[in-house]
This record gives structure tokens, C-alpha cells and sequence, in this order.
């Protein structure tokens, strides 16, 4: 520390993510101001919420605006705001680090490959950052609303920052930008206006630009929201979805309504085209802002969607609310109750309209938040049937995402449930030995891989009269179904296997529930599964990974009667020879049936032992 100057350096993930920002996030220089002024109408937003409350954080109640000054000697670019502002804290963790869930987390995720990592950035509201492009330092002095004491953060971008106190400085935040050498273009007043017409204009507040001794306001100001959809061009609709959800993709789809009935509000919502960082995170909020009459109440209403729509991003402007609205009234207030529901079925319906009328797209938004949505058929009773109508799945039968309704509509004469299995990825569950039966008749599977899938199929069901049976739990029996890529007949249990089978049990002891001959396998000679009052093989795995359960359930072994192992084994055991092997073998098959299973053997040492063992005697033969 020098004087009253703290110097700080940058965590090398911050190093390294700047050094990406400025040369491969944006394509466009001009991106920055965009940026810096969308921080500036949020900080200003923020400040006319808390004023709801603390008047006197507004201070004299001078209006908020947004200015642009050009100092063309300096060659310095000046945004600023009198909005919230920040403190010494604030500044070096808004500014020093990235995202809530820290660097580290953040660079965990990026893959090297440059394409991906720009697509991942651009997730995480890393704007401020984009001032590097243009700019050789970054001078941001601040006062938050409500203090005396004014901060200034610096830095070149390249390795550090200091801090140091500012002295007298008005409530809010500038941010100064000393261009480097070949951005005259930035000190150009009509080029200034221009940017800001293409990409802020929508911003509510004014945006004042000062330059050359004149004073000038450059943008529209008018609520985008509030202007007929006709008017409001596809380029103004991305610019708004990139300054409200601070994001660096394209939206997929936009609804923008006014409901004009019994409560008047108006919604601009988005689906990001990409899905955000934070999709999965505990808190599961979403990114709607709540407005009160064009004045911004909260972004932190969550009664105003449920959080399996927490992918939106957009606003919410209602007529029928007071502007002093307090949180604790929103979280009971009936007229956000509604709205609520009025949103919630116009999403749902555009969503089965675009699940109709564009198959490719609905399938490209499924991969980012069908995860996501099927959270509702567990936790939304109301919105059931409709949300059973947009999932789909990855099946057995096609490769491409499949709806329930059209499963149930390839299913062959006599199939009478829905069949599941439940994994971490498709390609492994395709191949798992309980399927092979299944294949074989022509029957479709369903493969679930997202964890809601683990609650929302126990509670609803049935699907049209149809029960879901997981092809892992109980016994299958498949012979009423006539399917038409071959017959599997129901195998007969010969004698010497029965005897395998006893034999089996008795060496096994308590490691297994039972063994038995499998009717569910064609091609592999053993596999286990749950029994039918016992929690399936992938959710009680999940709930064990999760500290949720302690102890997991004894397994059932079934056997493959007409595999040539087994019957081999079998005639060892009619013969009566050579019963230590034949016991040996008992516990390298249930090894390998958990190894299928993507579990450990419990004795990993024993396992390699026993196989070694087997190996040689099979070589010695």
C-alpha cells in the first residue's frame, strides 16, 4: 500500500478472462458503451426501489438520467449515472471478480476451445469488462446512496487495480475511459448518438450526451414495452434482451402482450437462445423484472413466475398495483397471483406453438431447458396435462426427441404400459443388457437422464391410461406384446440351471435379495435389478451420491438361462464338478452386473483376483 492507495491483484482466472473479453467476445467494438450504460439504468433502477422505502437515499429527488461526456484533449470517454452506487467493497467484488459463484467455478467450465468459451462468457453479465476493448485504463469512481465516502477503482486491465478513496463526489457511479491510440472514432459526438440510437435507445432514462460545450439527449427514452409491437423493429427487440438479461445471445422467442382485462399489465419476455450459467443453481430465481406504471419496483419478485420457468428473462409492467409496493405484499398480493397465471398459460402456449410449428427449434430449446421445465409436472398440478404435451425425450426407437403422444402411438398390439430406464447419458442406457429384450421385441424405451425425472414419473403415473414401469424394477414379462421385429420366447428354466441358480444363492449370500432366470435378457449373461417394492437402481444410486441415503437395498441378480456361460456353468453343476469355480464365477458375474451398472464392486481387489484366476484356468485349458 502507498499512501492511502490499495493496490490489488487480479486472481489469474480474471487475468485470463479479460484478456478473452476484449479479444473474442464481442465482434463489434462499439459493444462497450451498450454495456456501460445498461449498468448505468441498473444501478439508477435500483436506487428508485430503494427510495420506495428510504426516500432519503434519493437525496434532493433530482431525476435520474444517464450522461455521456467526450473530452477530445483528454481523449477520455465518461459514462455516468446518479443511481445507486457503489462502495469500496462493492467495487472490488463487482469489479475484481466474476459471477456470484466465484472464478475459480467459472474458469472450471471453460473448455480451451475459444468458440465454446466466448458462447460461456457471454453468460455471465461480464459487460464492464468489454471497456478494455477500447480503452488502455478504466477509472470507475462511486459513492453509494446514503454515505459520505467516495471510491476510486483503476486498472489497465492487464494484471491489477488499485483503490483509493475520491474525496467529494455526487451519489452514483462515473466511469472514465482513457481510449487508446485509434479510437478517435469514440470522441466523435454523431458517432456517439449513433451507437446509442442502435443499441439504447430503449433505455428509460435519459441519456444526456455532453460534448464540444453543448448538452443533448440522444435517446428516445419511451419504454419499449409501452410502444405498439408494430413499431418496434426485431433489432430493437435484441437490444432490449441483451440490456435486460444482461446477456451476450440471441433470444429464441419473444412474447410481448398487454392484457387489457380485469388487471392491466403489460409483459416483454424472452427465452434465451443459449442456456445461462446459473440455470441449475439452488436458488432456482428467475430474470424478470417487476415495473409498476413504466417504474421499476424489484427484480427479485419470484411469486411472478414459478421457477420451472426460471429461464425467462424480460419485464412485467402492471397498472393495477401501488407504486410503494413493499416485497412481503408482493409475495401474497392476489394480483400478482394472476398475473402469474395469465403469463404462465401464454407461455405455455406460444411454446406448443412453437413445438408445432417449428420441430427443429423446439428440440434446440428442449436440450437447454427441458430439464428445467419438466420441474413443473412435479410441482405444478394445474399445469399438468399441458406440460405433458411439450416433453420429449430421447427413446430407444429414434434418434431424434420423441412426445409422449407419438410413443404412445408406435406402441405394438398388447403393450399396455410405458416403459422407462433411468441413467446419467443416453448412450449408455441404449446399451444396457435390462433393454435387450426389449430391443428384440420391438419396444420402446424411454431413456430419463435429468434427476426430475426421478420424482415427476412416480407422481403422475399414467399417461393415458397407461402406467410408466421402469424396465429396472420387478419382473417384465413381455409375451402379450406382439411386436414386430422378432418373437422372444419365454425361456425355459432347465433343470441343471435351477441347480446354477441355488448355487448361486448360496455363495452370494447377502450380497443379493435373490437370483433368479431373467426374462428381460437375450444377449448378456447376467444383470441386476430392483425389486418391485424397492427404489430404482439410478435413483437410489442419485440419493447415496447426494448424502440422502446411507444404505442402499440389496439387488436382485438375474440370470441369462440360455447364455452359453451359463449353461456351462450349469453343467459343472449337474456334473458336480469343480464347485469352487463355479462359485468364483458367482461373484465375477455380480461384479460385472454392477460394473454394468456403473458401480464399484465392493471388493475391487477380490474381483481382479478372481478374473485373473479364471483367466488363467481358461488359457490352461
Amino acid at each position: 500500500m502507498v499512501g492511502d492507495v490499495e493496490n490489488h491483484v487480479f486472481k489469474t482466472e480474471v487475468a485470463r478472462l479479460l484478456d478473452l473479453v476484449v479479444n473474442a467476445l464481442y465482434s463489434r467494438k462499439e459493444i462497450f458503451l451498450r454495456e456501460l450504460i445498461s449498468n448505468a439504468s441498473d444501478a439508477c433502477d435500483k436506487l428508485r426501489y430503494a427510495a420506495q422505502t428510504e426516500a432519503a437515499l434519493q437525496g434532493d429527488g433530482s431525476d435520474l438520467d444517464i450522461r455521456v461526456k467526450l473530452d477530445g484533449p483528454g481523449r477520455t470517454l465518461t459514462v455516468e449515472d446518479n443511481g445507486i452506487g457503489m462502495s469500496r467493497q462493492e467495487l472490488i467484488d463487482n469489479l475484481g471478480t466474476i459471477a456470484g459463484s466465484g472464478t475459480t467455478a467459472f474458469m472450471a467450465r471453460l473448455s480451451g476451445d475459444a468458440a465454446k468459451d466466448v458462447a460461456l462468457i457471454g453468460q455471465f453479465g461480464v459487460g464492464f469488462y468489454s471497456a478494455f476493448m477500447v480503452a488502455d485504463e478504466v477509472r470507475v469512481t462511486s459513492r453509494r446512496a446514503g454515505t459520505d465516502e467516495a471510491w476510486t477503482w483503476t486498472s489497465d486491465g492487464k494484471g491489477s487495480f488499485a483503490i483509493e478513496p475520491a474525496g467529494a463526489h455526487p451519489r452514483g457511479t462515473s466511469v472514465a475511459l482513457r481510449l487508446k491510440a485509434g479510437e478517435d472514432e469514440y470522441l466523435d459526438p454523431a458517432r456517439i448518438e449513433s451507437v446509442v440510437k442502435t443499441y439504447s435507445d430503449h433505455i428509460g432514462l435519459p441519456i444526456i450526451l455532453l460534448a464540444d460545450g453543448k448538452k443533448d439527449r440522444i435517446n428516445a427514452g419511451s419504454a419499449l414495452w409501452a410502444r405498439p409491437k408494430d413499431t418496434i423493429t426485431p433489432e430493437q427487440y435484441r437490444e432490449f434482451y441483451h440490456h435486460v438479461g444482461h446477456a451476450g445471445d440471441e433470444p429464441w422467442l419473444t412474447l410481448h402482450n398487454r392484457n387489457e382485462g380485469a388487471i392491466e399489465y403489460t409483459n416483454l419476455l424472452f427465452v434465451p437462445g443459449a442456456r445461462p450459467f446459473d440455470l441449475f443453481s439452488p436458488e432456482r430465481k428467475h430474470r424478470v423484472k417487476l415495473y409498476v406504471k413504466r417504474v421499476f419496483i424489484t427484480d427479485d419478485c419470484q411469486d411472478l413466475l414459478p421457477a420451472w420457468l426460471r429461464f425467462m428473462v424480460g419485464i412485467v409492467d402492471c397498472e393495477d398495483l401501488p407504486l410503494n409496493v413493499s416485497r412481503e405484499i408482493l409475495q401474497t398480493n392476489p394480483v400478482v397471483a394472476k398475473i402469474r397465471g395469465g403469463i404462465v398459460k401464454r407461455v405455455l402456449t406460444e411454446l406448443g406453438r412453437k413445438a408445432k410449428d417449428d420441430a427443429n427449434g423446439y428440440a434446440t430449446f428442449w436440450e437447454g431447458f427441458g430439464g428445467v421445465l419438466k420441474e413443473g409436472l412435479y410441482e405444478d398440478r394445474e399445469r399438468r396435462d399441458d406440460l405433458l404435451g411439450l416433453v420429449r425425450f430421447r427413446s430407444t426407437a429414434i434418434d431424434s426427441w420423441t412426445s409422449l403422444e407419438d410413443l404412445v402411438g408406435r406402441m405394438p398390439p398388447g403393450q399396455e404400459a410405458i416403459y422407462t430406464i433411468s441413467g446419467d447419458d443416453p448412450k449408455s442406457l441404449a446399451a444396457s443388457p435390462q433393454l435387450e429384450a426389449f430391443r428384440a421385441k420391438g419396444v420402446e424405451v424411454l431413456l430419463l437422464t435429468d434427476p426430475i425425472d426421478e420424482f415427476w414419473v412416480p407422481t403422475i403415473g399414467t399417461y393415458k391410461d397407461k402406467p410408466f414401469v421402469s424396465v429396472t424394477r420387478g419382473e417384465i414379462d413381455l409375451a402379450k406384446i406382439g411386436g414386430t421385429e422378432g418373437e422372444v420366447p419365454t425361456p425355459t428354466v432347465a433343470g441343471p440351471v435351477k441347480s446354477l441358480i441355488a448355487v448361486f444363492k448360496l455363495a452370494l449370500g447377502d450380497k443379493v435379495k435373490d437370483v433368479r432366470a431373467s426374462t428381460r435378457l437375450t444377449d448378456s449373461p447376467v444383470c441386476l435389478v430392483a425389486d418391485r417394492g424397492d427404489l430404482d437402481l439410478h435413483f437410489e444410486r442419485m440419493l447415496k451420491t447426494h448424502k440422502r441415503l446411507e444404505t442402499t437395498s440389496r439387488r436382485i441378480l438375474e440370470v441369462n438361462p440360455t447364455h452359453p456361460l451359463v449353461t456351462a456353468l450349469a453343467a459343472r453343476v449337474h456334473r458336480g464338478d469343480a464347485a469352487d469355480q463355479v462359485e468364483e464365477m458367482a461373484h465375477i458375474l455380480l461384479d460385472q452386473a454392477l460394473i454394468l451398472e456403473g458401480e464399484t464392486p465392493a471388493d475391487g481387489p477380490a474381483f481382479v483376483r478372481r478374473l485373473a484366476l479364471a483367466l488363467t484356468r481358461g488359457l490352461a485349458a
